[in-house]
């Protein structure tokens, strides 16, 4: 299983970070330990001082697909979720002014943290309503409608460099807000109005 993150595909987040805005679809890997194991919490590791939350909607791929045209792109996925693809923004920062990969900052243990599936069916895909409350208080919202590149363009871009595979997990992107989390900061993610996922950061 594989999880395939999408960077930059939100405008107004891409502004938030003063960042440019790619001519092509930026995606990067996290490693499967990069999931929590069920039921713990998110231990803020101690290499950062300044972790950040990025509430994104997540596709789960339902079978295997290699240069998917863009047109037969929703026959890979019929479920959907949220998660955090939290970041250590500290060191990002610093990797991304020599040049370097971005996986140190965003691939370490415990941060893809992931909701439950819900069919896509229930919803207009081009219109997701999605959100993340911290301590009670919603602190990113966001609308598949704004990104950059819908879920069939970014899955068949990926294809056509890496077989997809069913149970990968496809990030697609965070909206405006992303902040720093704190310990004893409790988070919930929803899409809609269901929430689908929740997380203390310890």
């Amino acid at each position: 299983m594989k999880i395939i993150c999408v960077g930059r595909n939100y405008l107004e987040h891409i502004t938030e970070l003063n960042n440019s805005i790619p001519k092509e679809i930026i995606f990067f890997l996290k490693p499967e330990t990069a999931i929590p194991i069920k039921g713990q919490p998110f231990f803020l590791p101690d290499f950062s001082k300044k972790i950040e939350h990025e509430i994104e909607l997540v596709l789960k791929i339902n079978k295997v697909g290699k240069f998917i045209q863009e047109k037969f792109s929703n026959k890979y996925y019929n479920e959907i979720s949220v998660g955090i693809d939290f970041t250590a923004r500290d060191i990002q920062n610093k990797i991304k002014k020599k040049g370097l990969p971005w996986e140190i900052a965003k691939s370490f243990d415990g941060s893809a943290v992931i909701g439950k599936f819900i069919p896509i069916s229930e919803l207009n895909k081009n219109k997701i309503n999605f959100s993340l409350n911290k301590n009670g208080k919603t602190v990113q919202r966001g609308n598949s409608n704004q990104m950059i590149h819908d879920f069939d363009k970014i899955i068949s871009y990926i294809s056509k460099f890496i077989t997809l595979k069913k149970g990968d997990l496809i990030f697609t992107g965070t909206p405006f807000g992303v902040s720093t989390v704190k310990k004893n900061d409790f988070l919930e993610g929803f899409i809609e109005n269901e929430k689908l996922l929740e997380i203390k950061v310890v």
